[in-house]
């Protein structure tokens, strides 16, 4: 980080923890060292804006968000990152589309410079808040060491396929687990999600007999993650909608095909790299895995293009991107 910058740019460190947003606040802060804020607070609670105008209004600094929080005044010195458009593109309740209407819209206005993951996220971010296209910059994610083909691996005592997700809607599960129910694949073959079951999966394995084949590992860490990783035939992934999809690029570190999205940033993510099925269709996500489980050729090919695919993601080429856009952006600011 230039001197001109560091000391004049704080950091909100209250967004770092073991979730997309956690992990990215985690690397980035590693590498830029930024002093931090030491502000008080879960970053996503409501009355944080306020919090966050008090603090910009006693500190001449600026200040540097990994999340997407926003002040309700100060927000010319205040720089978010804004991972996706979830909340607005598939709806999130009232309280926090009135949040991102009236408070994270305005401070995208005002904001020097926002931060982003995608191009389609950043596509998104210009099209919802009306700023030029020039003010927001995809910084992208990187890919932690710990995800790679070395290291402890899952062994359950079956082949299984892998699904991460976290039982929101959006994550699709419900028709990931009807498509792999009516694939063409061998039925020793199990389904295995990250985290905890939600009623409605339940209730639906419960419909479909489907309790031996199905099961769910809690919350794990990323050790853990990148064994279950390993041991898997391959990532399901046909997510509905993703700012990136850190899944993508993990599985393809550690080995494993995948099998993802045709929309939103998952084919600029994947690349060449994966199988790509329209997310809702049943029909042709059973076809992707019955491919992924039995194409031997395919498997090889998607294996190999996916190490190289994952290996353009480094947290190295993310901090250099954060720096170099806080220099060109509020640089000047500093002079003389």
């Amino acid at each position: 980080m230039p001197n001109l910058i560091k000391g004049q740019v704080y950091f909100d460190d209250r967004w770092i923890g073991d979730h997309g947003i956690g992990r990215f606040a985690r690397e980035v802060s590693r590498r830029l060292e930024l002093p931090p804020a030491n502000l008080r607070g879960s970053p996503t609670a409501p009355f944080d804006p306020l919090r966050l105008s008090l603090y910009l209004a006693s500190n001449q600094i600026h200040l540097l968000s990994p999340g997407f929080n926003a002040p309700i005044l100060g927000s010319k010195r205040f720089i978010p990152t804004i991972h996706d458009l979830n909340h607005i593109d598939m709806g999130s309740g009232f309280l926090r589309a009135s949040y991102y209407q009236l408070i994270l819209k305005r401070s995208c206005r005002q904001a020097p410079l926002i931060l982003t993951v995608s191009d389609f996220s950043k596509r998104r971010i210009v099209e919802w808040s009306g700023v030029s296209a020039e003010k927001v910059i995809n910084v992208g994610n990187g890919l932690s060491a710990v995800f790679s083909e070395t290291g402890n691996t899952y062994e359950p005592g079956y082949e299984y396929l892998l699904c991460i997700g976290n039982r929101k809607a959006h994550k699709n599960e419900e028709r990931v687990i009807k498509a792999f129910l009516r694939a063409n694949v061998d039925p020793e073959i199990h389904l295995v999600f990250s985290g905890k079951p939600s009623p409605r999966l339940m209730e639906i394995i419960t419909q479909e007999k489907a309790e031996r084949r199905i099961s769910f590992l809690g919350p794990m860490n990323d050790e853990g993650l990148a064994s279950v990783y390993r041991g898997s035939i391959g990532l399901i992934f046909p997510s509905l909608y993703e700012g990136f999809g850190f899944p993508v690029i993990e599985a393809m570190a550690s080995g494993i095909p995948v099998l993802t999205s045709s929309t939103t940033s998952l084919p600029e993510v994947a690349g060449n790299a994966a199988l790509l099925v329209e997310p809702n269709s049943t029909s042709e996500i059973a076809a992707g895995i019955h491919e992924i489980v039995t194409n031997t050729a395919l498997r090889s090919e998607l294996i190999k293009k996916g190490l190289e695919q994952s290996a353009c993601f480094t947290w190295d080429k993310v901090a250099n991107r954060i720096s170099e856009a806080l220099t060109q952006s509020i640089g000047d600011h500093f002079k003389s």
